[in-house]
């Protein structure tokens, strides 16, 4: 492995090279946005089993994602690029997809999955707050699609997924932001699906409920032990479940597209 840091753009580029040559005409290529822990990790633990290479992002967590790459690297023998920065920085995104082509000369699938969240009253949040939680969770999913869609178009093949929230749907009071954030992540996706059709390229998104990750250990145990009872499946999903749901949807017929496909364990 040799670790690269572009300071003009500030990436932090890690490159795990296995027979470049001879995989770049096999393997199919994913990015995954927010990729160092939680259902991010999952995904790519997912399309590693499966032969993907992978090119993968994070905001913070440098060392977590590249332990993840070579977890990934050396169980499976596929390709790792790991990047670390904002996925609401255009520049960002674009020197990501750009090195992506660069390195493996196509990108089959995109997972947008990045997100935060931001609990407490609308009344109490500072613009500040709104504008990151709507950088992160909204932009980035712009920024990302619209700089793969050119490629993908002309490769005539292509699979975008967003990981969404059932709060997309109906709401959450103290969590209007990411609400919001996560409704608009929903709309995009009906709207590009139908702009894509024509190309073959499906676009859907998963509303997840509650799942098992470290944006949901806020609550306590009491907590989790209520919010479980509401669920009628009785627990939380895992970030695994949401992978393989993930895999099964970018792998079903490009019929399927502009879906908002709810997981919720039959919460909402």
């Amino acid at each position: 492995m040799t670790n690269q840091t572009n300071n003009t753009n500030h990436i932090n580029h890690i490159n795990q090279t296995n027979h470049t040559n001879h995989i770049n005409h096999i393997n199919k290529t994913a990015i995954i946005t927010g990729a160092s822990r939680g259902i991010g990790a999952a995904i790519a633990k997912k399309l590693a089993s499966c032969g993907y290479n992978l090119s993968l992002c994070c905001r913070n967590s440098s060392d977590r994602l590249k332990a993840l790459a070579d977890e990934l690297h050396c169980a499976y023998g596929i390709e790792v690029l790991c990047y670390t920065g904002n996925v609401g920085d255009f520049f960002f995104a674009k020197d990501m997809v750009t090195n992506t082509i660069s390195h493996f000369g196509h990108i089959d699938v995109l997972i947008n999955n990045a997100g935060i969240s931001h609990i407490g009253l609308l009344s109490d949040m500072t613009p500040e707050e709104w504008n990151n939680i709507v950088a992160i969770n909204l932009t980035g999913v712009f920024n990302f699609t619209k700089l793969v869609i050119p490629y993908m178009v002309a490769d005539k093949c292509g699979r975008i997924l967003q990981i969404s929230s059932v709060w997309g749907n109906v709401g959450a009071s103290c969590e209007v932001a990411y609400s919001a954030c996560k409704g608009g992540i929903n709309a995009f996706t009906k709207a590009l699906g139908k702009e894509l059709a024509p190309s073959h390229i499906p676009v859907n998104a998963i509303a997840c409920g509650v799942i098992d990750t470290d944006m949901n250990r806020c609550f306590d145990e009491t907590e989790r032990a209520e919010l479980a009872d509401e669920i009628p499946a009785g627990r939380f999903a895992t970030a695994c479940e949401v992978a393989d749901m993930a895999y099964s949807v970018i792998t079903a017929p490009d019929y399927l597209t502009g879906q908002i496909i709810t997981f919720d364990g039959g919460w909402i």
